[in-house]
C-alpha cells in the first residue's frame, strides 16, 4: 500500500510534504485546484515503468495514455527553466524483503516491509530530461546514485550510513557510472563494478511491482452498447474509459472467481457481487450478461429495473447504470492488494447513489484489501464516509481526506481533521460552495419580493 508522498515543483504544486495515504484517500476541492495532478504523478510513474524505452526518464504520455502531460517544462511548476522536479514515495511491500549477504553464507544484510523512493529530475538546455539523483531507502539505509556535476552525464553510487559500503571488484580509481535506467533503475554497470550491489535489482523490482498493481479509471466513461464482443480477453483493468468492464466480467466468469463478504456469507461470482451492489444502490433489480445465441462471441447486458418490470438492454435504462458499472467491476475484479485510482467515480450518478458509493469503497477495502485513491466533487460521498466513521464501520485512520485549493497560482493541500465521530474539525470555508450564503440570499430575495408585492 502507498503510505506517503512528498512532492516539489510539479504543475501547480510548489510543495507537498508528507501527504499520508490510507486505504481510502480522498481529494476534494474546486476545479483546477491540483487534485488531479497528484493522481497524474502516480500515473506518470506507472507509464514510465511500463514503457519499453529504458532511456526514457519519464513517460509523459500521449492521447493513448492514462495521462498526457506534454513536455517536461509543461509539468514543472511555473514552467521554470531549468526546472527540477522532486518526489519521495513511500509504500509497504506485499511481503518482507530479505537481502542476503553475498560474502557470508546464511547471513542477512537487510530486511523489512517498508520502502521509499526519491528522485530528482531536471533538464538540459535543449529540454532533455536528466536524472540528478535517485535513491531507495530501506531498513534505515539510503542507496543512491547521483550525478557528479551539471556538466557531465556521469554518476556515482553511495550508501548511508557508513556501516555498509559498496565494494568494488577491482582496486584503484572508481569507475564512473553511466545514465540510470529510466528514472528509477541502476545501470547494469553498478552490479558489474561492485561485488555486493546485486540486491539493488530487488529495489527496482519492488518499484515496478508497486506500479503493476496500480489501476486507473478516468472520469469520462463509454456509453453502453447493445452488443459486446468477447473473444476470451483477460483484461488487467477496465480501461481508461471503462470500456473493458464486460470483458472483465466474462473473464472472471470463465476463471470461476468468487468473493465472500466474510464468515457466514455465501460466495458470489464477480458478476453476482456487482449485481448485488447495483440492487443495493437502488439502480436495478437484477443484471446479467448473456450471449446472443449459444456459442456466440456476441454478448448483451440485460437488466430488470423492478421485480415485475420487463427485462431490457442496458442501453434502455438510466445512464447511471453504465457509468457506475466499471467502478464496481474494477473494485472486485482486480487482484487483492491492488491500488485503484478513480477520477470522479460519482459522475452522472444520483446523490443517493453517490452516497452508497462510499459503502462500496469501504466494502472493497475490507473484502479485497485494495487501496482506493479518489478525486471527487461529491459532498454526499464524503458525508457517508463521515457517518461510517461515527458508526465505527470505518476507522478514522483508514481514511485520509484532503481539501485542495489554489492561492496565487499555487496549490495548497489541507488534511481534513476527523475526530472519532467523523466530524471534520477544520472544515474549510466554502468547501462545497457557499450553501448557507445561497440559502440566505434566497430568503432575502423572497422577503424583498413580498415587500414589492405588498407595496
Amino acid at each position: 500500500m502507498l503510505t506517503a508522498l512528498s512532492l516539489e515543483h510539479f504543475k501547480s504544486w510548489k510543495r507537498i510534504k508528507d501527504m499520508r495515504f490510507a486505504p481510502i484517500t480522498g481529494l476534494f476541492g474546486s476545479n483546477s485546484s491540483g487534485k488531479t495532478s497528484i493522481l497524474q504523478l502516480l500515473l506518470m510513474l506507472k507509464q514510465t515503468v511500463e514503457s519499453p524505452d529504458r532511456a526514457q526518464v519519464l513517460n509523459l504520455g500521449d492521447e493513448r495514455s492514462p495521462t498526457a502531460l506534454g513536455t517536461f517544462r509543461d509539468v514543472v511548476h511555473r514552467h521554470e527553466t531549468p526546472g527540477t522536479l522532486r518526489w519521495t514515495l513511500s509504500w509497504t511491500l506485499p511481503q518482507e524483503l530479505t537481502v542476503a549477504d553475498p560474502e557470508q553464507e546464511d547471513a542477512t544484510l537487510f530486511f523489512g516491509n517498508d520502502m521509499q523512493f526519491h528522485a530528482e529530475i531536471t533538464e538540459n538546455g535543449s529540454g532533455h530530461m536528466i536524472v540528478k539523483k535517485l535513491a531507495y531507502r530501506f531498513a534505515g539505509h539510503d542507496f543512491a546514485m547521483a550525478r557528479k556535476s551539471e556538466a557531465e552525464e556521469k554518476y556515482i553510487l553511495s550508501a548511508e550510513p557508513e556501516d555498509f559500503r559498496f565494494k568494488r571488484r577491482t582496486r584503484g580509481r572508481a569507475w564512473d557510472l553511466p545514465l540510470p535506467v529510466k528514472c528509477y533503475g541502476f545501470p547494469d554497470q553498478v552490479r558489474t563494478y561492485h561485488q555486493n550491489a546485486g540486491f539493488l535489482a530487488d529495489f527496482e523490482l519492488a518499484f515496478e511491482e508497486l506500479f503493476s498493481r496500480v489501476h486507473y479509471l478516468g472520469p469520462l466513461r463509454e456509453y453502453p452498447r447493445r452488443e459486446y464482443t468477447w473473444a476470451g480477453a483477460q483484461p488487467t483493468d477496465m480501461g481508461r474509459r471503462g470500456e473493458k468492464a464486460i470483458d472483465a466480467l466474462l473473464a472472471s466468469r470463465e476463471r470461476g472467481e468468487k468473493i465472500s463478504r466474510g464468515k457466514g456469507h455465501k460466495k458470489l461470482t464477480v458478476e453476482e457481487y456487482v449485481a448485488s451492489w447495483l440492487q443495493e444502490l437502488g439502480l436495478i433489480h437484477n443484471f446479467s450478461v448473456r450471449p446472443i445465441t449459444k456459442g456466440s462471441n456476441l454478448y448483451q447486458v440485460w437488466v430488470r429495473k423492478a421485480p415485475d418490470a420487463a427485462e431490457v438492454l442496458i442501453t434502455d435504462v438510466g445512464f447511471g447504470v453504465s457509468q457506475i458499472l466499471p467502478v464496481l467491476v474494477l473494485c472486485y475484479y482486480v487482484p487483492e492488494g491492488s491500488i485503484l485510482i478513480l477520477e470522479q467515480p460519482e459522475i452522472h450518478l444520483h446523490p443517493s447513489v453517490q452516497t452508497g458509493l462510499a459503502d462500496v469503497f469501504i466494502d472493497a477495502i475490507e473484502t479485497r484489501k485494495v487501496q482506493i485513491l479518489l478525486e471527487s466533487h461529491s459532498e454526499y460521498l464524503l458525508r457517508r464516509l463521515q457517518r461510517r466513521i461515527a458508526e465505527e464501520r470505518l476507522s478514522k485512520d483508514a481514511a485520509a481526506l484532503y481539501f485542495c485549493d489554489i492561492v496565487d497560482g499555487v496549490s495548497r493541500l489541507t488534511p481534513l481533521e476527523l475526530d472519532m465521530f467523523g466530524n471534520i474539525t477544520n472544515w474549510p470555508k466554502d468547501f462545497f460552495g457557499n450553501e448557507f450564503g445561497e440559502m440566505a440570499a434566497a430568503t432575502q430575495a423572497v422577503i424583498e419580493r413580498k415587500k414589492r408585492q405588498q407595496a
